[in-house]
């Protein structure tokens, strides 16, 4: 594998200003698809060094994408550092970002493995190709700690539902994830919950889900986090794997499909798997595929702002 520093081009002025007339380059990835205009998209700003926290969740903000992610050096002995944001707040942890921000670095160092540094700790994440094209990622993620969700009923009534399947409760992994199981896709499908009561809930992200054949079906609402409704949800998955090996609904080691996103014409797929018992688990891993659907440099600072300064 290439020495980390390999990823970051020799694009700073030695103030730390962004040079080449004030642009950053950067990828969009489609991630938990294989197809272009599917899954989840990801802005990945492939150096962020020179700015500030501010001006990255400003681009985040203007982006408008469930996630933005800007690579750093690595400072713990990883391949890099990513900073995610969403458009109001910046995560430790989130799925999607993770799995696209991968892509991206493997392909750029041509390595079948990648150790990203986040918030959370360092995140591995190994890729398959199809001769020489990235195909399919499988993060271990952060093992989440679950606990009951202290506003259940309150939460049931902002989604418009009477009740869950399963126990509804909290699974800590970036974003704050709440579960609720419903009784049939349809009754995902039908959801119309109410946005602004959900986005009291701060700092929660509901997953909803229920069995439809040989997969899962979910849909994520996140108000509070800026993301109202996220086409697939990497965060979520290793936890509802871990949710339903917990309440006996899958055994342990069991992989299993998801699908989320096709109500608001992104459909998504994702895999996870969890190993262990519900007293050890041994760890959590998420997987799905991308696609680089654009590339180009973004404009943070005029030429006359860097004139002035």
């Amino acid at each position: 594998m290439a020495p980390p520093h390999q990823l970051f081009a020799d694009s700073l002025e030695p103030s730390g200003t962004v040079a080449q007339g004030g642009t950053v380059e950067y990828a969009v990835v489609d991630v938990f698809a294989s197809e272009p205009l599917n899954g989840n998209p990801l802005a990945v700003f492939l150096d962020g060094r020179g700015l500030s926290v501010e001006k990255m969740q400003a681009i985040a903000g203007e982006l408008s994408l469930s996630e933005t992610v800007f690579l750093l050096p690595a400072q713990r002995g990883g391949t890099c550092l990513v900073r995610i944001f969403t458009p109001t707040t910046e995560l430790p942890f989130a799925g999607h970002p993770v799995l696209g921000a991968a892509f991206i670095v493997a392909e750029s160092l041509q390595a079948s493995a990648v150790l990203l540094e986040t918030g959370l700790g360092a995140i591995n994440v190994e890729l398959e190709r199809d001769e020489s094209r990235l195909v399919f990622g499988w993060m271990r993620q952060p093992i989440p700690s679950p606990e009951p969700y202290p506003r259940a009923s309150e939460l049931l009534a902002a989604l418009g539902v009477s009740a869950s399947e399963l126990p509804v409760e909290l699974y800590r992994n970036g974003p704050n994830h709440v579960l609720v199981m419903l009784a049939s896709p349809g009754a995902i499908q039908a959801l119309r919950p109410d946005l602004s009561s959900l986005a009291r809930h701060l700092g929660v992200a509901v997953s909803c889900f229920a069995r439809a054949g040989d997969h899962w079906k979910t849909r994520m609402f996140a108000p509070s986090l800026g993301v109202n409704e996220d086409p697939a949800t990497g965060s979520a998955a290793g936890p509802l794997a871990l949710h339903l090996a917990r309440h006996g609904q899958i055994a342990f080691g069991e992989e299993i499909e998801i699908h989320q996103g096709a109500e608001i014409e992104r459909p998504s797929v994702l895999h996870a798997r969890v190993t262990g018992t519900a007293a050890s688990i041994e760890r959590v891993e998420v997987g799905g595929s991308a696609v680089v659907v654009a590339r180009g440099h973004y404009l943070v600072s005029s030429a006359r702002r860097r004139a002035e300064a």
